[in-house]
């Protein structure tokens, strides 16, 4: 049941600058590396130019670990704004185990990409400058870290479309403006 106490479309507070710009520059920087590697992955081992777009995407995936981080750092510092007013207590439940689920994802993605690339014989760049190896040559090991990294990937992006189908019910199908909490000048700021 809604809280009889608030409206549905009472404006909801907006999560701080701060949050709202590492929201949206992981979010490029996840779709970018969505499609990276979907589209290297696709390639044949050795094609022309594969090595250049999967050292591409170890560099922005070890870009998106830097930013990631800070942001879990902010998270700590400030927390989260209440929850929109009027949701449902499963809604609520759900926003909240999905949000949990998204950065425990976003957290494991960089180091088990960057540990598979430990345990094979090229090891990974990040904007050309070499990473130390946290391993030996071992395929098994390599296949172990690479399955968790494109598993954790594929959860990842189903929980970013749950995510996206949730602010599309609440901002246009029951009109909660939730979306304005993660614009710059939303209404009403986070302190």
């Amino acid at each position: 049941m809604r809280p009889a106490d608030r409206p549905a479309t009472a404006p909801a507070p907006a999560y701080a600058g701060l949050s709202i710009a590492l929201h949206w520059v992981s979010a490029l920087l996840l779709c970018g590396l969505f499609a990276l590697g979907y589209y290297m992955t696709g390639l044949a081992k050795g094609a022309p130019g594969k090595a250049a777009w999967v050292n591409l995407h170890k560099s922005l995936g070890l870009t998106a670990a830097l930013v990631i981080a800070w942001r879990v750092a902010v998270r700590f510092r400030r927390a989260a704004p209440p929850a929109i007013p009027g949701l449902h207590c499963w809604e609520a439940e759900l926003a909240r185990i999905t949000h949990r689920l998204l950065y425990m994802c976003m957290v494991v993605m960089p180091p088990s990409g960057y540990l598979g690339s430990s345990f094979n014989q090229y090891g990974t760049r990040f904007w050309g400058v070499p990473l130390p190896r946290w391993g030996w040559v071992d395929s098994a090991l390599q296949h172990m870290f690479y399955t968790v990294h494109s598993t954790t990937a594929d959860l990842l992006l189903c929980l970013v479309a749950l995510h996206v189908a949730g602010v599309i019910k609440h901002q246009w199908l029951d009109a909660q403006r939730c979306v304005q909490r993660m614009l710059p000048g939303g209404r009403t700021r986070a302190l």
